[in-house]
């Protein structure tokens, strides 16, 4: 797979977090939030976004070879 990273260090982190939130949610509110948790654990894991890439967004300071 070859794509360029556009989610920079404190965008992962706050994905990461989200994603401990979705998760909690998901027990204590409903199961959909599940999905939530999944969109961003896998976007923080790979730092890539497919919503920045649309808009040509990115929070990645270093730029890719």
């Amino acid at each position: 797979m070859n794509y360029k990273k556009n989610v920079g260090r404190l965008d992962q982190m706050i994905r990461y977090g989200l994603a401990i939130v979705f998760l909690f949610l998901s027990f204590l509110v409903n199961l959909w939030f599940f999905i939530g948790t999944i969109v961003f654990f896998i976007s923080a894991y790979f730092e890539f976004c497919p919503i920045y890439k649309i808009f040509g967004l990115s929070t990645c300071k270093i730029k890719d070879k």
